[in-house]
């Protein structure tokens, strides 16, 4: 198996990317039928964006102490915080999903020029940057699980995953933007 996916990384990220943002875009656009999910109690999902407040901090957190691992030449250290992180994202995003499922986007509370010239770009960009960080993910991811550690340095592994990184702790920092605009400013 790890040999048949090691040839065919880039087509299994192309694969992996079009089910995960399906999936996305099915939730947000609303296309889960109701009644499909279970529903949880009010608290528990009033409490998801404050949840996943605190795994965004932790994920960049993760994501951080990596890439300095790394730095240092820490291969063991960093490939597991890289997973910590994997694991952070995908608690995330099931959560913020079965949300958006269950009630749809959160309405902005605030004055409409602050939703129109503040909330709505930083939105647009912690959005643009999720989608895009999906496919360099699950790329760097592939490359790191089908090769042995002693490989990866002659992959674009360190390269895209740089892109990665840098992209995904923005995503994460603008989320909790976003999060601060919706829960703690209005």
């Amino acid at each position: 198996m790890e040999l048949r996916a090691r040839n065919h990384v880039p087509a299994l990220t192309g694969v992996l990317t079009a089910i995960s943002l399906a999936l996305v875009f099915g939730a947000v656009l609303g296309a889960v039928p109701e009644g499909t999910l279970p529903r949880a109690p009010a608290a528990v999902v009033a409490a998801i964006p404050t949840v996943n407040a605190a795994i965004s901090v932790l994920a960049i957190g993760t994501i951080t102490s990596g890439w300095r691992a790394i730095r240092r030449g820490n291969v063991r250290t960093h490939r597991a915080l890289m997973l910590v992180s994997l694991v952070l994202f995908v608690a995330f995003l099931g959560l913020y999903l079965y949300r958006i499922a269950l009630e749809g986007p959160a309405p902005f509370p605030g004055a409409e020029s602050v939703y129109t010239f503040v909330y709505l770009p930083v939105l647009a960009v912690h959005i643009t940057l999720a989608i895009v960080c999906v496919p360099l993910l699950y790329y760097v991811l592939l490359l790191a699980l089908t090769r042995p550690v002693s490989e990866i340095p002659a992959t674009n592994h360190r390269r895209v995953g740089r892109v990665a990184a840098s992209l995904w702790l923005v995503s994460f920092a603008l989320g909790l933007v976003v999060y601060a605009m919706l829960y703690i400013v209005y």
